[in-house]
C-alpha cells in the first residue's frame, strides 16, 4: 500500500501517533487510506447535501475493509457567478480542484479516492485529478435537482433567467416571476436539466468512472444514498485489484462518453471538460474527434433547455444505460470498455431498456439523425467552435448577417436590453477566451435576455467565451484561436457578413483576405485585465480552448 510509506515500521511511529490524535485505532491506521474528497458546502444547491452522500461512502468504504479519511474541495456555483466577475473563476476553478486532490493524495500517499462531487467544474477537476494521480477512484455525484412546477408546467432555472428579460418587456408579470423564483429549485441537487453538471454527471458513467444510475438518480430519492454506499464498497474492489483511472479511461471510453454526449444533447462545456480530463489521462481528444462522432451518432434525447423534459424524466425512462443499450445497437460504442463495477460496458447496460420511447427516443425515430452538438470551422474560427445544435431553432441552423460587435458581456448585455439588437444580427463577444476573459465566462445572461425577449429565433451569438448548459438558441462559443491570441475574431467589424451552418459544420466571415490581412496587421494584443492574483497566473499559462483550456505544463 502506499500509505505504508506513512505508517510502516517504527520510522511510521510519529505518523500513527498524529492519527491516534484523531481517535484511529491500531487496527484503523493499518488499512487503506482512502480519501473521501468532498465537495460539500452551503453556496451550491447542489451540494449542500452532500455531507449525507459522504457519509453513505464512508460506510461502504468500512464494510469494504478501507479507513475513510475525508478533506474538502472548493466549488463555484456557476448561476450565483453568472453575470458579473464572479464567472471569471468559475473555469478556472476546475484547476484548483485537480491540483488540490493531487496535492492531498500525493501528500499523504493515499491507496485509493472517493470523488463526491456534482456541479460544474467540480466534477471534471475531480475527474482530471483522478487521471492525474492514478490510483484505485470512483466518482459518485449528490444527484439531480427535481424540476420546479409553475403556470402549470415543469420548470428549472434556465426558465427564471429567461423570464427575467420577459418581465422587463412585460410579457411575464412581477407575480409569474416570483412564483418561478420561488418554485423553480424546490430542492438540493444539480439544477434539472440537461446542463453542465447533469451533462458531466451522466458522461461518468460512459468513461467508466461512476456506477449506474450516477447521473440520473434524483438527489432527494433513497437510492442515491444506496448508490453512494455501493461506490464505498466498489472503490475497495477497485484497491484489491489494482484497477486504475488509466485503465478504465481509455480512448475508447472516451469516445464512448462523445457519442453518449451527442445522444443526449449534452452542454458545450462538455467539449471543454473532456479534452482537459483526456489530457490527464495522457489522450489527445479533439474538436475534429468530437466533429466525426457527432455526424453518425443520433440525437435521442431533448432534455431542458433543448426539449420539455428534465432530469427525473431521464431516469424514470431507463436512464443512461438505456440510453447506451440504443447506441449498442448500432455499434457506436466500445462495449468492451472496463468500468468501476468490476464489468464492461456491455455487462453493465445488457439488461437495460427503454421504458419510455417519448423522452429517449429510437434508432428509427431520432429527434436528429446527428448529434445534438456541432463542431464547426472555417476562417473566423479556424480551430472549431461548438454549439449545442439540438436546442437551435431549426430555422436557425442556417442563418446569414451583420455582425454586431462587441468587446464584453456587459456591452453586449447592454445593447440587447436596450433593444439595439435587430433580428438577423450576429452579436459577436470577444475578449472573453480563457485567456482574454481571463476563465472563459458563460453567457447565460446574454442568451437569457435573448431569448427572454423573443429573439433566440433570429439572432445568433457567437463569442470565444463559453455558454451555460441551461443555454439556447443560436449560441456559438470557444471560437479558437480567441481573440486574445490574435485569432480572427478579434478583427471582426460590426456590418461585416456572416455566414454560419450548421449542418455543413461552417462559419464564414465574408470579408476578402487583401483586408483581413489588412486589419491583422494594425491589431495590437490588449492589457491584462488582471495584474496580480489567480486569474492573472491563469491567464499565463492556460491553453486553447480548442485543447481543453488546460493548463500548460
Amino acid at each position: 500500500m502506499r500509505s505504508d510509506t506513512v505508517k510502516h515500521g517504527p520510522a511510521g511511529a510519529p505518523s500513527r501517533s498524529l492519527m491516534k490524535a484523531m481517535g484511529y485505532s491500531d487496527d484503523d491506521i493499518r488499512k487503506p487510506w482512502v480519501g473521501i474528497v468532498n465537495a460539500r458546502n452551503e453556496l451550491i444547491p447542489g451540494h449542500i447535501h452532500l455531507d449525507r452522500i459522504a457519509g453513505a461512502v464512508k460506510q461502504g468504504v468500512w464494510e469494504g475493509g478501507g479507513l475513510p479519511l475525508e478533506f474538502p474541495a472548493i466549488g463555484v456555483c456557476d448561476g450565483l457567478a453568472m453575470g458579473h466577475v464572479g464567472m471569471r473563476y468559475s473555469l478556472a476553478s476546475r484547476e484548483l480542484i485537480a491540483d488540490s486532490i493531487e496535492t492531498m493524495a500525493e501528500a499523504h500517499r493515499l491507496d485509493a479516492l472517493v470523488l463526491v462531487t456534482n456541479c460544474d467544474k467540480i466534477t471534471p477537476g475531480m475527474l482530471m485529478a483522478a487521471a492525474r494521480v492514478d490510483i484505485p477512484s470512483i466518482l459518485v455525484s449528490g444527484g439531480p435537482m427535481l424540476a420546479g412546477k409553475a403556470g402549470g408546467k415543469a420548470i428549472s432555472l434556465s426558465d427564471v433567467f429567461e423570464a427575467v428579460s420577459a418581465n422587463r418587456e412585460g410579457r411575464v408579470s412581477a407575480e409569474a416571476l416570483r412564483e418561478y423564483e420561488d418554485e423553480a429549485c424546490p430542492g438540493c441537487g444539480s439544477c434539472a436539466g440537461m446542463f453542465t453538471a447533469n451533462s458531466m454527471n451522466c458522461l461518468a458513467e460512459a468513461l467508466g468512472m461512476a456506477l449506474p444510475g450516477n447521473g440520473t438518480v434524483p438527489a432527494v430519492h433513497a437510492a442515491r444514498l444506496r448508490l453512494a454506499r455501493a461506490a464505498g464498497r466498489a472503490v475497495m474492489e477497485l484497491f484489491g485489484n489494482g484497477t486504475r483511472p488509466r485503465q478504465l479511461m481509455t480512448e475508447a471510453a472516451f469516445r464512448n462518453a462523445l457519442s453518449l454526449d451527442m445522444a443526449l444533447g449534452g452542454s458545450t462545456n462538455s467539449l471543454l471538460h473532456l479534452p482537459a480530463i483526456a489530457y490527464e489521462a495522457g489522450i489527445r481528444l479533439d474538436l475534429d474527434t468530437a466533429a466525426g462522432i457527432s455526424l453518425r451518432t443520433p440525437n435521442l434525447c431533448r432534455l431542458s433547455p433543448s426539449g420539455p423534459h428534465h432530469m427525473e424524466d431521464l431516469h424514470a425512462a431507463g436512464g443512461i444505460p438505456a440510453v447506451l443499450k440504443e447506441l449498442s445497437k448500432k455499434g457506436l460504442l466500445a462495449l468492451e470498455a472496463g468500468t468501476v463495477t468490476g464489468k464492461s460496458l456491455g455487462e453493465n447496460i445488457a439488461a437495460a431498456a427503454i421504458r419510455d420511447p417519448s423522452v429517449i427516443r429510437t434508432f428509427d425515430r431520432p429527434h436528429h439523425p446527428t448529434g445534438g452538438i456541432s463542431v464547426l470551422k472555417g476562417n473566423l474560427a479556424p480551430d472549431g467552435c461548438v454549439v449545442k445544435s439540438s436546442a437551435v431553432a431549426p430555422e436557425m441552423l442556417e442563418h446569414r448577417g451583420p455582425a454586431r460587435v462587441f468587446d464584453s458581456e456587459e456591452a453586449a448585455l447592454e445593447a440587447v436590453l436596450a433593444g439595439l439588437i435587430s433580428k438577423n444580427d450576429l452579436l459577436v463577444i470577444r475578449y472573453e477566451g480563457p485567456k482574454g476573459g481571463p476563465g472563459m465566462r458563460e453567457m447565460l445572461s446574454v442568451t437569457s435576455a435573448l431569448a427572454g425577449l423573443g429573439l433566440d429565433r433570429d439572432v445568433a451569438l457567437i463569442t470565444d467565451g463559453r455558454f451555460s448548459g441551461a443555454t439556447r438558441g443560436a449560441a456559438i462559443g470557444h471560437v479558437s484561436p480567441e481573440a486574445a491570441e490574435a485569432g480572427p475574431i478579434g478583427i471582426v467589424r460590426s456590418g461585416d457578413m456572416i455566414s454560419v451552418s450548421i449542418p455543413r459544420g461552417t462559419i464564414h466571415l465574408e470579408v476578402d483576405v487583401a483586408e483581413l490581412e489588412r486589419r491583422r496587421s494594425a491589431w495590437t494584443p490588449p492589457e491584462p485585465k488582471f495584474k496580480r492574483g489567480f486569474l492573472s497566473r491563469y491567464a499565463k499559462s492556460v491553453t486553447s480552448a480548442s485543447s481543453g483550456a488546460v493548463l500548460a505544463g
